[in-house]
């Protein structure tokens, strides 16, 4: 009877054992799976991150000129840097045609005053410009009547005004015609987006959003190109007004040394 008890006892026990063991293991399995459950978690944040890191400019500007289609991307483009060829080649022009009218005119009167014509002369070949341009014609007429002088210098300042504005007009162009493009590309992409509607048979999101996007996209490159150039425009017809009325300031007192000159040389 004693040993039954015994044995019974040892098997309670053994079991009890074997239930603590096989809890150990289910526990172990499952803070095992929680790591690996957390590790998952983990590495999906650290993609997600880098997923969300921003693009560099230049990459986001490829991408959107990729996916605005590349032919009027590229006529957009095209447009944008003729433009811009043209702009420096005035700003270069206007920068180089810039000079201290005030202190070259200074001069001239102070040579007129001496009666040094041929000083006055050699001051204006050595200053570059309309400016310097239109003295010269003014001082190569000086032996005429002032009407005359006047008329000569009036024309040629035309002449020089006009080189001042040369290329303008291919500014203007493409800065309407950047935008046009951009509008061509949206009518387009509307097209396409009709047209894949009338082939799917069906009004889809995801079939229209296609082409609004082309069309989206080259309207804002057509718009974005426009702007640009139009800033650049703007500089230059504020360099060109401010030229032109050095150009008349000089011509004025231009005429004004000469006529001092020939009163003081004809003694009226």
């Amino acid at each position: 009877m004693f040993a039954f008890v015994a044995l019974m006892a040892f098997s309670a026990v053994a079991a009890a054992q074997g239930k603590d063991s096989t809890a150990a293991v289910a526990d172990s399995t499952a803070a095992a799976n929680v790591a690996t459950a957390d590790t998952a978690d983990i590495t999906a944040d650290l993609a997600n991150l880098d997923e969300e890191e921003p693009q560099s400019f230049h990459l986001v500007i490829k991408t959107k000129f990729i996916e605005g289609s590349a032919g009027f991307m590229s006529l957009v483009a095209l447009a944008l840097v003729l433009g811009l060829a043209f702009c420096i080649e005035r700003i270069i022009y206007l920068a180089l045609s810039e000079i201290n009218a005030k202190k070259m005119m200074a001069d001239i009167d102070a040579r007129l005053e001496q009666g040094d014509i041929d000083g006055a002369k050699a001051v204006c070949h050595g200053v570059r410009g309309p400016v310097a341009a239109i003295c010269r014609q003014g001082l190569s007429r000086i032996d005429d009547s002032i009407d005359n002088i006047e008329r000569g210098i009036s024309s040629y300042g035309s002449v020089q005004a006009a080189n001042l504005e040369k290329g303008c007009s291919w500014i203007t162009l493409f800065i309407a015609i950047a935008p046009s493009l951009g509008f061509l590309g949206t009518v387009i992409g509307m097209v396409m987006a009709f047209e894949q509607i009338q082939v799917a048979g069906d009004i889809s999101p995801t079939i229209v959003a296609s082409g609004m996007k082309v069309a989206l996209i080259t309207t804002i490159f057509g718009i974005i190109a426009a702007l640009i150039l139009q800033v650049f425009y703007n500089y230059i017809i504020s360099k060109i007004e401010n030229i032109t009325g050095q150009m008349e300031e000089s011509a004025i007192t231009l005429l004004d040394s000469i006529l001092k000159y020939k009163i003081r040389v004809n003694g009226k």
